[in-house]
């Protein structure tokens, strides 16, 4: 299947989640179910936004986001062990917009992301894009 319609599935099936709550503080979940459900595959990222934009920052852009990306923010979270970097991310709808797992599914401009506060009064920082071809080359042998 070329990188084009996978993009195209991933989106819709992201699209028909909008306002859904199920997936409040796990946007990585969100676009990785995004791209593994609607294509029937299996990607291996990290286990939160931060450590997934890590493992693909060889491949960063910077800028508006190309449709189908990963759009991926610094973003400090409470956790257990106190505040910690868990990151934010989103697919790239194209013109600008992101549709990322917030509160509940919603699309932003991917500037405006930065104006979310989160629950500790944070708020994300623009990170950058990673394709996504490169995201579907991630080796699967972590």
């Amino acid at each position: 299947m070329q990188h084009s319609q996978i993009a195209e599935n991933m989106i819709h099936w992201a699209l028909g989640r909008i306002g859904d709550p199920k997936y409040s503080g796990w946007c990585l979940s969100f676009i990785e179910d995004a791209l593994e459900i609607s294509n029937q595959i299996e990607i291996f990222g990290g286990d939160c936004a931060k450590e997934s934009c890590n493992m693909y920052y060889d491949a960063i852009q910077f800028g508006k986001p190309e449709r189908g990306a990963f759009v991926f923010y610094d973003c400090l979270c409470q956790s257990e062990d106190g505040t910690v970097n868990w990151g934010h991310c989103g697919i790239s709808l194209g013109e600008g917009l992101v549709i990322h797992a917030w509160a509940t599914v919603r699309i932003d401009n991917f500037q405006q992301i930065e104006q979310l506060t989160s629950p500790i009064g944070e708020h994300p920082r623009y990170i950058g894009w990673i394709p996504l071809e490169r995201v579907l080359s991630q080796p699967s042998d972590k």
